[in-house]
């Protein structure tokens, strides 16, 4: 499986550009902090992930977020190389199947992050039931 959930704040503002056949790919960069400190400096170590976002996800992130937000990406690892200066050099790259915009839209960041115009989501109360309201199942009202 390759999974990865990161969360941390973006080093740049997002890149958003088109494929040649028409495709959204944002792309930016996020700081992760590690959850411990350095033995020889007592501070806390950070971690760097380039993060690579498409189609309408990535559109999204290009409006609304920006450096210094707080964001969770949820994603796949994905393996590069290349050559500089004649030696083969490795990257690694998070691919987003998920991003969650973390920093509150009223935080007042520059810019304002753009969150006065994204769809709010309102769910409905879950209905309040009293326990003595509720009856045992029996095994063949379960659907399984």
């Amino acid at each position: 499986m390759n999974k990865a959930i990161l969360i941390g704040n973006l080093t740049r503002d997002p890149e958003l550009t088109t494929t040649n056949s028409g495709i959204s790919v944002c792309k930016f960069g996020i700081a992760v902090n590690r959850p411990f400190t350095s033995k020889q400096s007592g501070e806390r170590e950070v971690d760097f992930f380039n993060i690579t976002v498409w189609r309408a996800l990535g559109e999204n992130c290009h409006k609304y977020l920006r450096k210094g937000n707080k964001a969770c990406v949820t994603g796949r690892i994905e393996t590069r190389t290349y050559e500089q200066d004649g030696v083969k050099k490795y990257a690694f790259d998070i691919i987003a199947d998920e991003v969650e915009f973390l920093t509150s839209p009223n935080a007042g960041n520059e810019g304002g992050g753009g969150f006065i115009d994204a769809p709010q989501q309102q769910s409905a109360p879950a209905p309040k039931v009293k326990v003595s309201e509720l009856k045992p199942l029996e095994d063949e009202d379960l659907p399984f």
